[in-house]
């Protein structure tokens, strides 16, 4: 039953679900519960009305696995490389174990010159728990690589739902509304950082923006 819910995700996306992932469906759904937050220190808040309109953060350097796709779609780069992701997560690793999940996972956009869509290619990017960041697991899978990511400091703003292209350059839009007119932090890089696996309809994410 866990699969077939999975798998209609994935149709929603366009992207088919091989068998072989019920194993890391499976193993994910049973450590649901324990999931490592990526560390980070918040620096300010704005809010509005009760609720934070926005959050600056700072995130140490650390190391992230990472997996770069350029698919028609967006959700289908995302859905492909996460995947990968959970193989690796998995056992697929040369500690040949579950190495635990941590939120939340980045996916790394780009925007044409004209700010009007999407480039097609996405980092997805997971980052290893504490107790791998020395010494991370190497994985089988020749298009993961391990990269040392450098500190970041970023501007995010939370939003709930689907990640589509068009939500992200709906949410990205808002946010350019939200702060004003602004030269401290990146227009042609974004990321959508996503706080629950794909299966959830109205999961957490957030819009970053990023600190130059």
């Amino acid at each position: 039953r866990l699969f077939a819910h999975w798998e209609a995700v994935a149709s929603t996306h366009r992207v088919s679900l091989p068998r072989d992932m019920a194993g890391p469906i499976a193993q994910m759904a049973r450590h649901s519960q324990a999931r490592e937050p990526v560390p980070y220190v918040s620096l300010s808040q704005q809010g509005k009305c009760e609720e934070a309109a926005y959050e600056e953060r700072q995130y140490p350097a650390g190391k992230w696995a990472c997996v770069t796709k350029g698919e028609p779609m967006y959700e289908q780069s995302i859905s492909m490389s996460f995947m990968k992701l959970m193989r690796y997560i998995c056992k697929e690793n040369s500690a040949g174990c579950y190495l635990g999940m941590t939120v939340p996972v980045l996916n790394e956009i780009h925007l044409t010159k004209d700010e009007t869509e999407l480039e097609r290619e996405v980092v997805t990017a997971y980052y290893l728990p504490g107790e791998f960041q020395q010494n991370p697991p190497v994985p089988v899978d020749p298009e993961i690589h391990i990269i040392e990511r450098a500190p970041l400091r970023v501007i995010t703003r939370v939003f709930y739902g689907m990640t589509t292209e068009e939500t992200i350059l709906r949410e990205i839009s808002l946010f350019w509304e939200l702060l004003g007119s602004t030269d401290t932090v990146l227009r042609e890089t974004y990321i959508v950082a996503s706080y629950e696996n794909p299966s959830i309809p109205q999961r957490r994410n957030e819009i970053w923006f990023i600190c130059r």
